[in-house]
């Protein structure tokens, strides 16, 4: 009974549940934000707003101290060892682009590879693809299993001495697998390869420590964190970051500039140039704050409970497939069903004001690994309960007895 007024009083911090009758199920697409960290960031606007690093007026400096304060939010959140190893972003997809073109490209020469695995997002892949046309590098792929799990195996063979950077999620966005990223960081270490791990499904769920990781970048994304769009983070060790040219040049990244040359700002400045999402880092701090208050031991058994409430009420429906039987599996599920395009699966549950995401995910080889076009993925949040997955089921069952008719 605690535990189902517990998610009950979480929802209500979420106001757009407030007035709508709502079944959100696409928090892996974007999550929703809590009433703290709309009110955060509408305060900060209204009341402490002012560009930051520059001035020395007070209104400068109270900014200055918000974006500032957000940074080190982050690396603790990370478990980095400072919060001169945090960057801000516009999201997870810059911060690998930042990573591909300041780290890798400047490292790669034709032949030398980059390893990924055939469960990426495409923002860990395109990135590695463009850099390697630019370099003549070669983009190396792990496999993975029917259950939706990268081989190890495979993994550790395709790690050989060209290859330059492994880059792989810790989390999958379309399978919900969560992959043993230590293991595999100390796998690529032990060949003397550096790691990014996409941590954009993984912080919503999971507690990440990166120095336990190990890895040399991490990234995220804020609007899965229950925060805004158009910010996220990169963690990197503060030797590569003190190594890497700037990807991109402006005001705020630099110590001194004349027509002769320019010196650049340290790390993390150097990084961030022009003037930076202010008012989103704000909220992403807003949105660690929320979490943290609610603890990790909390929401961990609420995801736990709703995965497995979730999963038998699937298995039960005639003709619906789950999409990878990971070992272990975080946030989400991926299903198609017999004679029912995904599309039509998606457009029926929206009748019901369900929401899922109908489609490929942004991961196409996941789609073409396991033989289908698209696939529906039925994520959860914190606002998320069980009678959120029942009405899931039960609409599920209305449209299987609709098409069968």
């Amino acid at each position: 009974m605690k535990n189902t007024a517990t998610r009950q009083a979480w929802k209500t911090d979420f106001p757009v549940f407030a007035d709508r009758n709502l079944v959100f199920l696409d928090s892996a697409a974007s999550a929703q934000k809590p009433a703290v960290v709309l009110d955060a960031m509408r305060e900060f606007d209204a009341h402490s707003y002012a560009n930051i690093h520059r001035g020395v007026y007070k209104l400068s400096e109270t900014a200055t101290a918000a974006y500032e304060g957000a940074r080190a939010k982050v690396g603790t959140f990370l478990g980095a060892a400072s919060e001169r190893e945090i960057i801000f972003t516009r999201g997870a997809t810059e911060a690998v682009n930042l990573v591909a073109n300041s780290f890798a490209r400047p490292r790669l020469a034709p032949g030398d590879e980059i390893l990924i695995t055939h469960l990426e997002h495409h923002a860990n892949i395109v990135p590695w693809q463009l850099v390697c046309e630019q370099t003549g590098a070669v983009l190396k792929v792990a496999p993975i299993t029917d259950r939706g799990e990268v081989d190890l195996e495979a993994f550790a063979s395709l790690l050989g001495p060209r290859t330059r950077l492994a880059a792989f999620a810790h989390v999958s966005n379309a399978l919900g697998t969560v992959n043993p990223v230590t293991e595999m960081t100390a796998m690529a270490h032990a060949q003397g390869v550096p790691v990014l791990v996409d941590g954009a499904q993984a912080v919503p769920h999971l507690p990440v420590d990166v120095q336990e990781i190990g890895c040399d970048f991490y990234v995220f994304s804020g609007h899965k964190l229950y925060g805004p769009t158009g910010i996220g983070a990169l963690y990197g060790k503060q030797e590569h970051l003190e190594a890497m040219p700037p990807w991109q040049g402006g005001g705020d990244m630099i110590l001194s500039v004349t027509f002769a040359g320019t010196t650049y700002a340290p790390a993390p400045g150097k990084f961030e140039a022009g003037t930076p999402n202010i008012t989103g880092a704000v909220g992403l701090g807003a949105a660690i704050d929320y979490l943290e208050g609610l603890g990790w031991p909390a929401i961990t058994a609420h995801q736990e409970d709703l995965q497995a409430h979730a999963e038998p009420l699937l298995r039960g429906i005639d003709g619906l497939r789950l999409i990878g039987e990971p070992t272990r599996r975080a946030g989400l599920f991926s299903f198609v069903m017999d004679g029912i395009h995904p599309h039509d699966v998606g457009t029926f549950l929206a009748a019901e004001n369900i929401a899922v995401r109908s489609g490929h995910h942004c991961a196409q080889p996941v789609m073409e690994r396991f033989g289908v076009p698209a696939t529906t993925r039925a994520s959860v949040g914190l606002y998320n309960t069980r009678e959120d997955l029942d009405a899931l089921h039960a609409a599920l069952l209305r449209m299987k007895e609709f098409f069968d008719a």
